[in-house]
């Protein structure tokens, strides 16, 4: 692979089980690279352990007086320093292509797991860490195995230039061969401490990153509350604990280059006075120690490469488990095995009980909007990463709004309040026969127990279809989530709604159901162009030209935009007014006709417009009807809705019913005019 192939058509399977067995395979993975590599540090080393031989021979021959010797001793000399030229710079070139190139594998396979798990990734790690990975520690993996190669060839040659010495003069050459080993281990201990010092510094300083991320990403809120000084202190504070951090590791690491640095000149001033005894006792030649100690001096360039690997192991070592902690995330614990095609019908979700009928609006109502989110990401068909349910559900949790007995309908209390899971559009209810009832029911029990079924949590189902078992472009296709926070990419607003879709929303359309008229006006006002055309103006960088409002319907806009078969959005008028969101509601409600659609809101405007809502407490759907009947009958959603606090909760009530039985006085009364003005 050259750089000039990237990126990879295929950037393979990592094996993620821990942070070595990522690097061990981020270097089989490119094995030619490492081969090349080994090849061209094989052949620099060896023709610099060549060099003390060559100058060996030429002082021999000075001291005999050989033209002819001299002579061939300096063309070896010429011979080697071409063949080190040529080996270092293709080290050089080959060495440099396997670090790019491993930078590039694991950029790419961080790129495919994001949008694998699209919103859901942020939810599961902190975004700081996934930029710290993307960045600081792709460099640092591509490091280690750009490092590896040379380390091999440096090894080699070590091995090759004892044995040479021992069989070229053993009464020296054992005595270095004997050293050897002690100068590359000296080092050992000091590495595990050395690591950690390492580690800690890594963790400082992507804590530091999440920190700074995170702060740039709030800095209009915190500027809006008086909190840049608070964050700024905390990220002085974080600042300095890497940099302390830091200068601890680097003593260490100063102390292990400062034992690499002595211990060889302890062997090279043994190696002088030993050799000078035996060439003046006549028991050597000077050339032969010439020869010795230079390949002595020379060996201190490959002991280099032992400092160098160790150095890249310890820091690359924290990285790669960082990249595999986001690389081990899974869309859900199942492999696709359904066909490509989409499914359609309802959207139900086993583990809570919700059901979403094929074609109508429904809210979802929860108490806790960190709740909302997890059962949001369920529903686009991402698991729970851990394998657990929500609180107060489980596998073997009865699926409430299919049997199970605590769920209370609000919408069959009396005959005037018919929730849409009765009637439905034009009295016709979604299909609930006796059959599919029981194959909901059954779709939680999730084998049999202690199984390794029972501990996974069933998927979200879409027409009796388990969305974990669509391939991943299916899946997409079929259900749609939009989160609270949607991300405005930069570009013009023409390249933002130029989505994936059916073609049968038009962006007009869709921008005129999200309300965007005012949007578009800011827009056309900002253009550059003469026509002001404000499809074609550019949206800054997440949107931030535009206030929290202008984003958030834009970003419903796109969806909409789509047309998946299910649309499922997380508080999507949490930043308008009340007269917007009203409007905004009622489009989405015209727009998405025939289609499902399911919101997650507490917003009564919202409510009262959806077709059917449920209530979900405690992970379990324990209400389900329509917005009134639900606010007449059922406390825990009063509380939600209202805001309604257990101080005016019996006074509310009380109110109620007086208002009621007015009303019902008044009917006996027979005066229309008496009943509107009570009501």
């Amino acid at each position: 692979m050259q750089i000039r192939d990237l990126p990879y058509s295929d950037p393979g399977d990592p094996d993620v089980r821990s942070g070595p067995r990522f690097l061990l395979w981020l270097g089989l993975s490119q094995l030619t690279g490492q081969l090349k590599a080994l090849s061209w540090g094989l052949l620099h080393q060896c023709a610099i352990a060549g060099l003390p031989l060559c100058v060996g021979l030429a002082v021999q021959a000075v001291v005999e007086r050989s033209g002819s010797g001299l002579a061939w001793a300096g063309a070896l000399i010429v011979a080697l320093g071409v063949l080190i030229a040529v080996g270092d710079t293709m080290l050089h070139r080959t060495a440099v292509t396997n670090w790019i190139t491993a930078a590039a594998r694991v950029q790419q396979l961080l790129a495919r797991k994001t949008a694998e798990l699209g919103s859901a990734l942020t939810r599961r790690v902190a975004a700081g860490e996934v930029v710290a990975v993307s960045t600081g520690d792709v460099e640092k993996i591509g490091w280690f195995v750009e490092a590896l190669s040379r380390f091999a060839a440096a090894a080699f040659a070590l091995v090759l230039i004892c044995v040479g010495l021992v069989l070229y003069l053993p009464s020296l050459g054992a005595l270095v061969a004997l050293a050897v080993p002690v100068l590359a281990l000296a080092v050992l201990p000091l590495l595990p401490r050395a690591t950690r010092r390492a580690d800690v510094q890594r963790e400082k300083a992507g804590h530091a990153t999440e920190l700074a991320s995170d702060t740039v990403a709030g800095l209009r809120v915190l500027r809006g509350i008086g909190g840049e000084e608070l964050f700024l202190g905390r990220y002085r504070r974080a600042s300095q604990e890497v940099r302390e951090a830091a200068v601890r590791s680097a003593r260490m690491w100063a102390l292990i280059s400062a034992i690499q640095v002595l211990l060889p000149g302890v062997l090279l001033i043994a190696l002088v006075w030993y050799g000078a005894t035996l060439a003046r006792d006549g028991r050597i030649e000077v050339g032969q120690l010439v020869t010795v100690y230079s390949a002595a001096t020379l060996m201190l360039f490959p002991l280099r490469h032992f400092e160098e690997i160790a150095m890249a192991y310890s820091f690359s070592r924290p990285s790669a488990q960082r990249a595999v902690r986001v690389l081990s995330l899974s869309r859900g614990a199942r492999t696709a095995t359904a066909g490509a095609v989409v499914p359609e019908g309802d959207l139900y979700d086993p583990v809570t009980g919700l059901l979403a009928p094929r074609g109508l609006f429904t809210a979802v109502v929860c108490g806790d909007p960190d709740e909302a989110g997890r059962l949001a990401d369920r529903l686009g068909g991402h698991a729970e990463p851990d394998g657990h349910a929500p609180d107060g559900a489980g596998p073997d949790t009865p699926t409430p709004e299919a049997g199970g007995s605590d769920t209370k309908d609000a919408g069959t209390q009396g005959a005037d309040t018919h929730g849409p899971e009765e009637t439905g559009p034009e009295g016709t209810g979604p299909d609930l026969s006796e059959g599919d009832a029981s194959q909901r029911e059954g779709t939680g029990t999730g084998g049999a127990p202690g199984s390794g079924e029972d501990r996974r949590l069933p998927s979200v189902l879409l027409g009796g279809v388990p969305l974990d078992e669509l391939p991943l472009g299916s899946a997409r296709t079929a259900v749609l989530v939009q989160d609270k926070d949607p991300v405005l990419l930069s570009g013009t607003l023409r390249e933002l709604l130029d989505v994936p879709s059916s073609g049968a929303v038009t962006a007009e359309e869709a921008l005129a159901a999200a309300q965007c008229a005012d949007v578009l006006d800011a827009l056309a006002q900002a253009s550059v162009d003469a026509d002001g055309d404000p499809m074609d103006t550019r949206i800054t960088e997440r949107g931030r030209s535009l206030s929290g409002g202008q984003r958030q319907r834009l970003a419903l806009a796109r969806s909409l935009v789509t047309d998946p078969e299910a649309l499922v959005l997380d508080e999507p008028t949490s930043a308008v007014d009340s007269h917007t969101e009203a409007r905004v509601a009622a489009g989405v409600k015209r727009l998405r006709s025939g289609r499902t659609t399911v919101a997650f809101s507490s917003s009564p405007l919202l409510l009262d417009l959806a077709d059917r809502v449920a209530l979900v407490h405690g992970g379990q759907v324990v209400a389900a009807g329509t917005h009134r009947a639900l606010l007449r009958d059922e406390a825990r959603y009063r509380a939600v809705v209202t805001r309604e606090t257990d101080d005016t909760a019996a006074p509310a009530a009380t109110d109620r019913q007086e208002r009621l039985a007015s009303i019902d006085v008044s009917r006996a009364a027979g005066t229309t005019e008496e009943i509107e003005e009570r009501a």
